[in-house]
Order: structure tokens, then sequence, then C-alpha cells
């Protein structure tokens, strides 16, 4: 491997774990990030190399991404962050990965494809496990089922929080959720759309969310029609209503203000006990219009644990040449089965549904 990749946000929750199970498997990346002292103190710790840049003065980013081959982009909320990567990336010529699961983002880096084509660049948002297993899962079906032409997808059990992933939640208090209808994003009311999920290990009831599959699921299997459900505890699914009601007044300044000091004062992330003793499930369906159906789950480690080892083998894979060029998501990428060969991983597929007698096509 003649050229590393670069952790932006290294000295973050995520970006922490991605850089020592790179280390682990004996990678050495470069660690870089905008605060000095906690990302050289890291680095140090690790005996790897480190470069301290902010995302508002392209010059600097753009110097920062000298002799890398690729960047894996831990620094979130991504809506605000992932533009000046991706725009250094690609005037460089450096592949982009990251670790998002908004919507906007995945979007957004849809439409600069012809862009990284043009500059031989990889654009592969989502290398965590926003969205690797839910995209495999995702293409799976579609493969199991061809004609498919509705996509449902659910997932439980990430255990713990991040300080990262908590702010990104918090920004996106107020703006509910959202579905893929006919091939265009529609905003609907958060807690608007429920259904109860068997994910094996138990079933509970789940609610729409905007995930990042409404966008890389669509792209991956061409599927136009797509519901993300996440399941939640019933005392938060009962709070929804007040969510929704309070929206404008949590989307406002002086209250994200407020949220944004708790979360930097309490909440760090589940240390490495906490992630061992979770299990994140996935259950995914896909519907053709004469009313034949596959279904599937996964069954993978804590979302942490997942992440840093979808992030460290992507970009590994990535640097090594493997992943092709422009927009891709990684089922396109590396395939529906790329998610089987992370620790921990297995896959259920559930028998083959036919329609019923009476049964009209599309119901």
């Amino acid at each position: 491997m003649s050229e590393p990749f670069l952790v932006y946000g290294a000295n973050g929750y995520t970006g922490r774990l991605i850089a020592e199970l790179a280390v682990s498997r004996g990678l050495r990346p470069i660690l870089a990030g905008r605060s000095e002292g906690p990302v050289r103190e890291l680095a140090d710790a690790l005996g790897l190399e480190a470069r301290v840049f902010g995302l508002d003065d392209p010059a600097a980013v753009h110097a920062g991404l000298a002799g890398v081959a690729a960047v894996m982009h831990c620094a979130g909320p991504f809506l605000h962050t992932h533009k000046a990567v991706a725009d250094a990336c690609i005037a460089r010529g450096v592949h982009y990965l990251d670790i998002t699961g908004e919507v906007e983002v995945f979007e957004a880096l849809a439409q600069r494809d012809a862009e990284a084509r043009a500059s031989d660049v990889l654009l592969l948002p989502g290398a965590g496990f926003d969205v690797v297993p839910s995209d495999c899962l995702a293409s799976h079906l579609a493969r199991s089922l061809p004609d498919a032409c509705r996509l449902t997808l659910a997932f439980l059990g990430l255990g713990g929080i991040s300080h990262g992933t908590a702010r990104t939640v918090a920004e996106n208090l107020g703006r509910g959720a959202a579905v893929r209808e006919q091939g265009r994003l529609k905003a609907i009311p958060l807690g608007s759309r429920r259904r109860v999920v068997d994910f094996g290990p138990l079933r509970c009831e789940t609610t729409a969310i905007a995930w990042g599959d409404l966008s890389t699921a669509y792209r991956s299997t061409g599927i136009a029609d797509i519901e993300v459900y996440m399941g939640m505890p019933k005392s938060q699914l009962r709070g929804l209503g007040l969510v929704r009601a309070l929206g404008p007044i949590l989307a406002s300044r002086p209250m994200q203000a407020l949220i944004r000091g708790r979360i930097d004062a309490r909440i760090t992330g589940p240390d490495a006990a906490e992630r061992s003793a979770s299990r994140a499930h996935l259950w995914g369906e896909v519907v053709a219009a004469d009313g034949r159906s596959a279904q599937a789950r996964l069954h993978t480690p804590d979302g942490y644990d997942l992440t840093a080892d979808a992030a460290v083998t992507l970009a590994a894979r990535v640097v090594a040449g493997e992943g092709g060029r422009g927009f891709r998501t990684p089922a396109q990428a590396f395939g529906p089965d790329f998610v089987l060969e992370l620790r921990g991983v297995e896959r259920e597929d559930l028998p083959v549904v036919s329609p019923g007698p009476g049964v009209e096509p599309g119901h």
C-alpha cells in the first residue's frame, strides 16, 4: 500500500475506533482533525502521523490531503462538513468515504457522479452502520426478487449513542420523517407511519424515519417506493407526537444551542463492554406488483463496532484500487454479500411468499 488513507475527525468517538482498529490490522492511516491537542495525542499513542486543519479553509483542506489515496471522513454533522472534504478530494484525485447516514448528503454526493468520474475518484458515503448492512440487505432482496417494486427496511438495537450521533439527531429534530414514493423523496410527519416488525429475537413496533437508504437503496436496487423504519421503546414512540408539535421550537437556534450544550456535557459514547453486549438487527422486505414478496434479516454486532470494521475494510480495499469510480453505494461498489465479510454478521433468508387466491396485483 504505497499511499495511506486519512481519517478526518479521528479524535471523535467513531474516528478513534476506526483508527485503533486500523492499527490493530497493521494499517497506518494518517490521523487528522481541527483540534490539534486531541488529534496529536491520539496519533502519538498509536504511533501515527497527525495533520491538523479545519474545513473552513479550502486551501488548508487541499494541502492536508497531500500524498493521500483516500479519506475516511468522520466529522459530522455531515450535512455541514461533507462538501469541503469532497471538494478537496475531487480536486486532488483522492477517493472520498464517510460514515454519514444523512439522506441529504447521499443525494448531494450522487449529483457529483460525473465530476468524480472525470477526476478518477470514488465517492463512497455511508461506509459504516449507516448504510453498509441495510444497503447490502436491500440489494440482496432485490437480487432475490428482481421485479420488486416496493422495498421496506427496518432496524433495531443500535445500543448506546456517541456525541457526534447525538448532535446529528438533535439537529434533525425539527425536520420530521421521509419516504420515497414513485422515485421521489417525500416528507411525512414524524411518527405518522408505524408497523410491527419481527426482527427474529423479538417483535416490536417501529416508526418511519429519514434514513440514508431512502437515497442509497434507491440507487442500489432501482426500486422506486422505499420506506425505512426504526424500532424504539414505547415511551419514545409515545413522545413522537410531542416532538412533532414542538418541531419549530426544537429547530430554533436558541433551543439547538441548549441541546448541543447538554450533549457536549453529558454524552460521550458506549464503552467496549457496552458495545460487546449490544447487537443490532435488520429486517427487509421486497414486494412485486403481483404480490410476491421476499424477506430477510441481518444480525450484526453493535453499530459502532460494525462501523469501525466496515470503514477500515472498505478504506483498505479502496486504497488497493477496488470499488470503481464516481458515486457508488457500498453494495454497488462491493456487492450485496460484502456485509457478510464483516465480523459477527449473519444473514437469514425467509421464505418467498406467493400471493394467495384473490390477491390483486400491487396489494
